[in-house]
């Protein structure tokens, strides 16, 4: 499975690590009145989607960087992939 770094053109998957679910990047405020409550959604609940989702990935054999990766868990196919410093800024969609 290759997956089409921004940066560094196409890499093949094996130079990363998977993460999970790209909503990670929105960390709840661990000073919120119910942070406790929030913090355990965030670390142990999870979807389990079938489709289209996106994941986070990390290049750890490669320029160590986070990417957003658009990807269907029905057929692997990867249908984007974007720098997760982008999206967190609301840079990429």
């Amino acid at each position: 499975m290759l997956i089409p770094h921004p940066l560094l053109g196409p890499r093949d998957s094996s130079e990363f690590s998977y993460l999970g679910d790209a909503s990670l990047l929105d960390r709840p405020d661990g000073m919120a009145a119910d942070a406790a409550a929030r913090f355990h959604e965030y670390v142990h609940l999870r979807d389990n989607p079938a489709g289209v989702h996106r994941e986070l990935w990390f290049h750890e054999q490669g320029d160590r960087s986070w990417l957003v990766v658009t990807r269907n868990t029905l057929t692997h196919e990867i249908l984007g992939a974007e720098l997760a410093s982008d999206v967190k800024k609301g840079g990429a969609a």
